[in-house]
């Protein structure tokens, strides 16, 4: 072995670290599943556990809100047709490293009231790329219900932030929304629902 290799391999050794450290912080750059999986793991601590105190709406001027949603079936809903009903809506995106991280909590969700008549869990793809929000579940072996815009989405539910996630109470007016990454598999969301369920 020469000086030159010598040298390389010295300076490789005693940069290691450094080199290790660079690489995981490009892979969580650059990756959005690896990002995801940091990220489900600080779900799990509890750090983004949202308050659920519901939003005093003024019952002379609110009004349930209007929009289009159709899945990949073809079969469409308007939030209109929905009073009477509690609504839960996820909006995110297959690329959103959040997004993928809290999903598996509001599968966990959506296990508990998928047989509610009065609580409806919605998750939906703002992008409208169904094939690729289908693979998506898939992959992960989500049974979530996938739905896309067919209309505008009224600015008071999703302003960009992504994930959102805005409840709706059973009049159709906006009784929670949390901005960003949450746990929904844990007791406090399910109570939260059943309280509105009784409105």
């Amino acid at each position: 072995m020469n000086f030159t290799q010598n040298k390389i391999i010295t300076m490789v050794k005693k940069h290691a670290f450094t080199l290790i450290i660079g690489a995981l912080a490009l892979t969580l750059l650059f990756v959005p599943e690896a990002k995801a999986f940091v990220q489900k793991g600080l779900i799990k601590t509890g750090i983004f556990n949202p308050s659920y105190e519901k939003i005093e709406t003024d019952a002379t001027t609110a009004s349930p809100y209007s929009m289009n949603l159709v899945n990949a079936k073809g079969e469409s809903i308007n939030l209109q047709e929905m009073e009477g009903k509690v609504v839960f809506i996820n909006f995110w995106a297959t690329w959103c490293p959040p997004c993928i991280a809290e999903m598996p909590s509001i599968q966990v969700l959506y296990n508990k009231f998928k047989d509610d008549e009065e609580v409806l869990i919605l998750t939906v793809e703002i992008e409208r790329k169904t094939e690729k929000a289908e693979a998506f579940m898939q992959k992960r072996n989500l049974t979530l219900p996938v739905y896309y815009p067919n209309s505008a989405i009224p600015k008071e539910l999703f302003t960009g932030t992504l994930p959102t996630t805005v409840i709706l109470d059973k009049k159709g007016n906006l009784a929670h929304t949390t901005l960003g990454m949450a746990d929904y598999s844990k007791n406090d969301i399910v109570e939260f629902l059943n309280e509105l369920k009784a409105y």
